[in-house]
């Protein structure tokens, strides 16, 4: 088969290092794709919500699956232009539809939906410029810390959590009335703040049928303990040590299997990967967000302990015969510990060469922020690479992404030492 993985971050690159490795795949391309994805792959230069680009390098290529990474394009109906298409319409489009993307496109729609099918997750109202002393109002009725989220899409950035009622309400007013997130923050919501630890929950399905994916923790704060500004996030450790059985068997029954059917009820077509950000609050769990992709760092945990041929489960998800596969999860656990750029999540210089990548052992850098320039490796992003590494306890697996991280170098190279602290 030949396969189009869209994106070009660390999440793509893993992607693409685990369907390189099935023989099913014959011919893999990845747009725009990176310097990892270079070394496996061939890369096409078009941007990811270039849909005629993209019609044009399928018919082109005769690309016979295209597998969607991030999110803007699945929010922007990649999948209905495929399915809209005379030529485009049998090619499968791993990713939902338009309509079911809203369940990350709109934090509005994702709490309707949460509330119409019983999904535990935290009190809320949303509110728009018209409605700003009516925010105020509310927030006044809840107890700080005061949770301020973007209704749309603003790259991870768009959620504020804070400690005092008057910086809410003028922050309140900066999302609404002075566009602080631009068109995504037209339209805010206000939740009620859950105390408790969170984590993630990934889970497959076709339509009709789930699998759930290994567990993972992200860390998404810049400093060490989890202080400082939100980023996409600075590592992540799989399986998570408190996610018991138990745990897992109330996500599966209170979370996910609403949330599969209530995609049915409510006539949402979706093939691909569901991402909940999960809080467990006492012992119960209770949703944050949804995401209608894999997470990033996660995918870098996640990915390398699925044993199956990720191949077979893309065709399953395309013909829904999910149910026909059962997941095999390698009992190690992995962990992953992402290096940043000097200055981000704020301000960054791209073009800085990386070095000491040929003296990696034992652990598989993901390249995220980072391309070929005149044969060298040199920072595009923020957020450059994530060092995987496999071990038998997370400690043992985070020794050795450590390990290899003392031996890359980048001027200004950035990265947290305690990810797995609160564990």
């Amino acid at each position: 088969m030949t396969i189009l993985i869209l994106g070009s971050g660390g999440r793509e690159h893993t992607f693409a290092w685990k369907t390189a490795q099935s023989p099913l795949c014959t011919k893999l391309y990845v747009a725009p794709g990176n310097s990892g994805t270079a070394d496996i792959a061939e890369n096409i230069n078009i941007g990811v919500t270039d849909f005629p680009a993209i019609k044009e390098l399928v018919l082109s290529k005769g690309i016979e699956m295209v597998v969607v990474g991030p999110e803007d394009p699945l929010v922007q109906g990649v999948h209905d232009f495929f399915l809209n298409d005379e030529e485009l319409k049998n090619v499968p489009v791993i990713g939902p539809e338009k309509a079911a993307a809203e369940l990350e496109g709109s934090k509005e729609f994702a709490k309707e939906f949460m509330m119409r099918h019983n999904i535990p997750t935290a009190a809320y109202q949303s509110f728009d410029a018209s409605t700003v002393e009516e925010g105020f109002k509310f927030l006044e009725s809840l107890q700080a810390p005061y949770v301020l989220k973007a209704d749309g899409l603003a790259a991870g950035k768009g959620v504020l959590i804070l400690n005092d009622l008057d910086e809410a309400k003028a922050e309140l007013k900066s999302m609404l009335v002075d566009a602080k997130f631009g068109n995504a923050s037209a339209k805010v919501v206000i939740e009620e703040f859950l105390d408790g630890i969170e984590l993630s929950c990934f889970v497959l399905t076709d339509g009709k049928n789930y699998k759930i994916l290994p567990t993972a923790k992200d860390y998404k704060r810049i400093g060490e303990g989890d202080t400082g500004l939100n980023t996409g996030g600075m590592g992540a450790v799989s399986p998570v040590p408190f996610a018991t059985e138990e745990f897992l068997s109330k996500i599966e029954e209170r979370i996910v299997k609403p949330t599969v059917e209530g995609l049915q009820k409510d006539n949402l077509p979706y093939k691909g990967f569901i991402f909940i950000g999960l809080i467990k609050v006492g012992d119960d769990p209770k949703v944050i967000e949804y995401n209608v992709r894999m997470g990033d760092p996660e995918t870098e945990v996640v990915l390398p302990r699925l044993k199956n041929d990720m191949v077979e489960i893309f065709n399953a998800i395309a013909n829904q015969t999910l149910n026909e596969i059962t997941i095999e999860i390698d009992e190690r656990a992995a962990t992953t510990v992402m290096l940043v750029s000097g200055g981000y999540p704020e301000g960054y210089e791209k073009g800085k060469e990386i070095t000491g990548l040929d003296q990696v052992e034992d652990s598989i850098p993901f390249h995220a922020g980072a391309d070929y320039k005149d044969g060298k490796v040199v920072t595009t992003g923020g957020r450059v690479m994530a060092i995987t590494s496999y071990g038998n306890t997370y400690s043992e697996a985070l020794k050795k992404s450590y390990q290899n991280i003392d031996k890359l170098h980048f001027d200004k190279m950035n990265y947290r030492k305690d990810i797995g602290f609160d564990l």
